[in-house]
This record gives structure tokens, sequence and C-alpha cells, in this order.
């Protein structure tokens, strides 16, 4: 019999203990020390012998009763098993994503029910964070708050939405942004929330109403506003400045070195506050659904910009550690998750930037079924 270490395994240090946690579906072990230099042992398929004669330094019932244990936890598979096989299948189908994103993806699945996650310590809930965030010291420019003009049938936006990467020179009117921040950002109503108090609805969904995004903006081209880092304060509807001078290839820079993006008239980046989540949700699952809002808010700000004649996009490439620098995000309590920006698009887009439609070459390079 021949045994080989699971390919789907992280091993950490949590709490002074040194833990396995395999993955899809079994349970995170607590482990001697010297069940990381067993399991080493195992990198390929190798019979308990052969490993036992590896490690001469330890005793051999040392070595047994740790090969029967780490067996019974899933760390260690058969050859030829049906266990085995499954972890090969996965390791090989997230192969340039793993271990971190095949982790994340099986370590949150299926961890926790309705009423588990709805359980609160009240210890905790009596601290809860901020509804709103706000730079009270920054300077600011209070917005307009002309009624956002979305008269555009839903069916035409909805259709004639993209993803623009080729802009003009027109600055966005102030107005046009701050209805468009208006919509995406700012309360719709407040909803009672019980222990956790009132909490605030947007036009996006968002998991238990946390509105743990905040939209931070960096601006190039909107009239009236000087280049810089802004934070859309949406309690009070306004721009707080966070510091001057933004340009075109500064955004290009932080959306990681895609230059066609730099010619947006602004960006605007997420930021998730994640005590909001945290307090009600303990469960890591919420971080997914966290990231899921990001893309709620992205798909209304990308059909809002649209319907008041703007091009969007929106990208997950660019430099964490830029945007966390040019934000001042501590990047733990506070971190970026999605980019988002607009700008009025070039009426004749250069083709480099705006794919063609798929032709009979297109398809004759693509399998269907």
């Amino acid at each position: 019999m021949r045994l080989r270490r699971r390919r789907c395994l992280v091993c950490y240090w949590h709490e002074g203990t040194f833990v396995a946690h395999p993955y899809p579906g079994a349970l995170a072990v607590t482990l001697p020390t010297v069940g990381a230099e067993i399991l080493s042992a195992f990198d390929e398929w190798t019979s308990p012998e052969r490993a036992g004669a590896s490690l001469k330094h330890l005793d051999g019932t040392t070595v047994v009763q740790a090969v029967t244990a780490l067996r019974e936890h899933g760390l260690l598979l058969e050859e030829n098993s049906a266990e085995a096989d499954r972890d090969a299948r996965i390791a090989h189908q997230w192969r340039s994503w793993e271990p971190e994103a095949s982790f994340f993806h099986y370590a949150t699945q299926d961890t926790h029910t309705a009423e588990s996650l709805a359980s609160l310590d009240p210890l905790e809930v009596g601290k809860l964070p901020a509804l709103f965030t706000t730079h009270p010291d920054a300077d600011r420019i209070l917005l307009p708050r002309y009624p956002a003009d979305l008269t555009a049938p839903l069916g035409e936006t909805l259709y004639s939405r993209r993803t623009h990467r080729d802009f003009n020179d027109a600055p966005v009117a102030l107005p046009t942004l701050a209805a468009l921040l208006q919509v995406c950002f700012a309360p719709v109503d407040y909803l009672d929330a019980g222990e956790l108090g009132a909490v605030i609805r947007r036009t996006s969904p968002a998991g238990g109403a946390r509105q743990e995004l905040d939209p931070y903006l960096a601006i190039t081209n909107v009239t009236g506003v000087p280049a810089g880092m802004y934070h859309y304060n949406s309690l009070e509807h306004s721009l707080e400045l966070l510091s001057e001078g933004f340009t075109h290839q500064d955004a290009a820079d932080l959306c990681a070195g895609q230059d066609h993006f730099g010619g947006a008239a602004f960006l605007v980046i997420l930021v998730a506050v994640i005590e909001r989540m945290r307090v009600k949700y303990r469960s890591p699952r919420c971080y997914r659904v966290s990231l899921l809002g990001a893309g709620h808010l992205g798909q209304t700000f990308a059909l809002t910009a649209t319907a008041l004649g703007l091009g969007p996009f929106q990208t997950g490439a660019f430099h964490d550690a830029a945007v966390v620098e040019r934000l001042s995000l501590d990047n733990t309590s506070r971190t970026p998750v999605y980019v988002l920006g607009a700008g009025h698009p070039n009426p004749e887009p250069d083709p480099e930037r705006s794919p063609a439609s798929a032709g009979f070459d297109a398809f004759h390079r693509t399998p269907l079924t």
C-alpha cells in the first residue's frame, strides 16, 4: 500500500497550534509539529515503511500511529482510491489558482446554517461600527442634488451597456457625477435591524444590508472638481478631498498598467469596511458575500452610467498596494476590492481598444459544445 499527502491541503498556525486544513469537505485538525515532518515524507506515493525509514530520528511506533491518524483525518490518501482521484482532479482543475483560490472556495462551502449565521455575541453587538464613513477635517465639495434623468428604457440601457476602453477629452459634468453617485451609493431609506440598529438600503442588494462597501474616487476630468483622490460622503452627499493631484497616467498605473482605462474621467474604488460585515456575520463565507456585493454595485453603476450617457468600465485588475497608499487606507480594517470608472466614450473608438463582432474565424476557433 502506498500513500501520498493530500494535494488540497493548507497548513497554518492558529492560536498557538499547528493546523492542517484539508479541502473540500474535511475538517481542520490540530497536529503536533512532528505531523508536518511526517506529511513531508509523503510528498509522492510512498509506502509507510519507506517513509518511516526516511524518518530515522523518530520512533517507529510513533510514525505508525501518526500515519494511521493522518489517514483517518484525510491528510494521507491511499493510491488508486476514489478520494485520491478526486484530490488529483481538483488540484489539476485549480492548478493555476491554488492554493489561495481553491482553499477559499472550498473551505467556505457548507459551513453554517441560517440559524448560526444569525447568532450574535451580545458583547460585540454593543460595539457597532459607524453607519457612515466621514472625513470631518477634509475639504469638501457639496454636490448638487438634481434628480438623475433615468428615463431611458430599461431594455435599451441593458443592451447598450458595454465595457468602454476609449474615451474622449470632454469633462464629465459635476451634476452628472453627483447623480451617478447618489443613485448608486446614497441611502434610499433606512431599515430597523433590531439589535444592530438602523441599516441603509441602497439601489443594489447587499448581504444583511450591511453596506460595508464605501466608494472612493480618483478624479481627473470632472467639471469644477480639482484632480485628486476623494471619498464620497453619502451622509451629506459630498466629495471629501483626501489628496490633491491625479493624472491619466496615475489611473492607468493604479489599474495594473491598463492604459486604456487611463483616459477615464474618474475611477470609483470600492473599499470594504470589514467590521460592518463582521459584526453581524462571523463566518468567513461572508467575505464571498462582500465580493458579490461589489459586483452588484458594479452592475448598478454600469447601467446608471450608461443611462446618463457615460461609458462605464469595471476591473478587478488593480495594484492593491498603490491604491491603499493613495487612499491612506490601513488595508486591514479597510481594503480595496473593486475598481469602477467612466468617462465620455469616444464616438469613433480605436479598433484596438474595441473588440470587433465575432465572425466566422472567431467561431471556427471556438468549441461551442
